[in-house]
């Protein structure tokens, strides 16, 4: 899911270790039934009780088949080293009840920092459905939900958490100590593996196959979370699906003085967009795009601006490839940038491309000006929609009541997020040990080809660089579409028939 702010501007720090520090955070076990200690009555923050867990009986028809399930809201309290409850992180699940051992259960976290799960919940594999991220949604789009005809309620439980700060889950600590223990790359992975801990023995699912889905920064958290259940709280992960992941944030951005990785990472978007723009996009097409990026772009970027032929070569490929006009690009020697593309792949029609899916435009309120003075087109436009159909699902479908305000996306975490050590290979790392750990674990990395967010050929490079382990390769798929691609219905089937394989169904 999208991080709060663009990436034109500082989006590379934004959507987005292995041993266990009892100093940092050390969440004791959270489904304790005995009454709360004193120390839990005395809260630095004073905030209305959340509402006990809420549990309702629906159904889904899915190929001529009714499927029954349990749809329950609830929380999941985190402790200090000390017993005292400093968070409650809550969630939405939805069990098939009556199953066997056997059945899997995923575990779903979106990115951001500071996106809750609605986005993989509401847009992709949950068993409801609202529309959003496409071309020509709006904010005052109907936020009714349908069942959804790409669920993977049909392969396994799900199970959606939001992190401290986003949907209800709150911190029950001061602004400092809220940064400290919640809001920073390392106990953000500690307290989420506690909570996905907790849920299994909540609900006797230790046994069942469990499955880590994350999306943009939660792509970041999915391995790390991963690894840090395999050999910190003993529960081993059967698979991994990455959803259009921030992986490695050092090497995506417009900053590096010296490695042309940006630069080499943006190109194959960009000429997606134009691709499907002329109806053009196929696998075969982006090969060659690929192709030329691993060999002469990458030379001739090499080669600098003291070579003036390189330079021509780059401007004339550049402009070919991305529709954008040759003396623009000329400006820039051949190095087109994420903003400038995507004010000037639609600047004829007085439209702004999102960085999310670059074919998604709205008008530019002003085409005057020299910069960029709007927001996302998909990014100002899902809030409305995903927002009021969670909160009624939550409140009047469920039942779950509270006073609290719900937060799809808050750029109140986002901004507060310590990014002191974000930039680095850790999942990367992480993920080549988890798999090393256990090399029966299935790895499934997904991204759409209009994504400038999360491009997917940084996750291509990656791939190709990670050492062979085990019969379970590394898995990457990349559908139509941008950084969420399940909004279209065929890359969401795409998606699923994928997924099918790594759940062995």
């Amino acid at each position: 899911m999208p991080t709060p702010t663009a990436r034109p501007q500082t989006l590379a720090s934004l959507i987005l270790i292995g041993l266990f520090s009892l100093g940092l955070h050390a969440p004791a076990h959270a489904a304790d039934t005995k009454p709360e200690a004193k120390a839990d009555a005395k809260s630095e923050i004073e905030l209305p009780p959340l509402s006990e867990d809420k549990k309702v009986h629906q159904s889904i028809t899915l190929n001529g088949k009714v499927l029954n399930y349990d749809a329950t809201v609830g929380a999941i309290k985190v402790r200090d080293a000390k017993g005292k409850v400093t968070a409650e992180v809550v969630y939405t699940s939805y069990v098939v009840p009556g199953a066997d051992a056997k059945r899997p259960v995923t575990f779903a976290f979106n990115g951001g920092p500071g996106a809750a799960s609605v986005y993989l919940n509401l847009g992709a594999i949950g068993p409801k459905r609202v529309q959003f991220g496409d071309a020509g949604n709006v904010p005052s789009d109907s936020s009714e939900l349908k069942d959804n005809g790409a669920t993977w309620l049909d392969m396994s439980d799900l199970v959606f958490i939001d992190p401290v700060g986003t949907g209800f889950s709150r911190s029950l600590e001061d602004a400092d100590k809220t940064k400290a223990d919640f809001y920073a790359t390392e106990p953000d992975i500690k307290y989420l593996s506690r909570v996905v801990y907790d849920w299994l023995v909540k609900n006797g699912r230790l046994r069942s196959p469990k499955f880590v889905m994350g999306e943009s920064y939660g792509g970041y958290r999915a391995p790390r979370i991963a690894y840090h259940l395999q050999t910190q709280l003993g529960v081993g992960v059967k698979g991994l699906i990455m959803v259009s992941p921030y992986l490695d944030p050092a090497a995506i951005g417009d900053d590096s003085a010296l490695s042309p990785l940006p630069w080499m990472i943006n190109l194959p978007s960009m000429a997606a967009v134009q691709l499907e723009s002329q109806r053009r996009l196929t696998p075969a097409a982006m090969q060659e795009v690929e192709s030329y990026v691993r060999k002469q772009y990458a030379l001739d970027l090499f080669a600098g601006r003291s070579d003036p032929a390189a330079i021509e070569r780059l401007v004339g490929k550049v402009s070919g490839l991305t529709g954008v006009d040759a003396q623009v690009v000329g400006r820039l020697d051949g190095r087109l940038d994420i903003g400038t593309f995507l004010r000037e792949v639609h600047r004829a029609d007085k439209k702004i491309g999102s960085i999310y899916d670059a074919n998604v435009t709205a008008w530019d309120p002003f085409p005057e000006s020299a910069d960029r003075k709007s927001g996302d087109p998909i990014l100002d436009a899902l809030i409305a929609p995903t927002t009021s159909a969670m909160v009624d699902f939550i409140t009047r479908e469920v039942g779950w009541k509270t006073e609290a305000r719900y937060n799809a996306l808050s750029y109140d975490v986002n901004h507060a997020w310590d990014r002191a050590a974000t930039n680095k290979d850790k999942p990367v790392s992480d993920l080549r040990m988890a798999i090393a750990n256990d090399p029966n674990m299935g790895v499934l990395i997904v991204h759409g080809y209009n994504d400038l967010a999360c491009p997917y050929f940084a996750s291509r490079l990656i791939i190709d660089q990670m050492p062979k382990m085990g019969s379970s390769p590394v898995r990457l798929s990349v559908y139509p579409g941008g950084h969420m691609f399940y909004s279209r219905d065929a890359s969401a089937q795409a998606f699923k028939r994928d997924a099918r394989a790594l759940y062995g169904l």
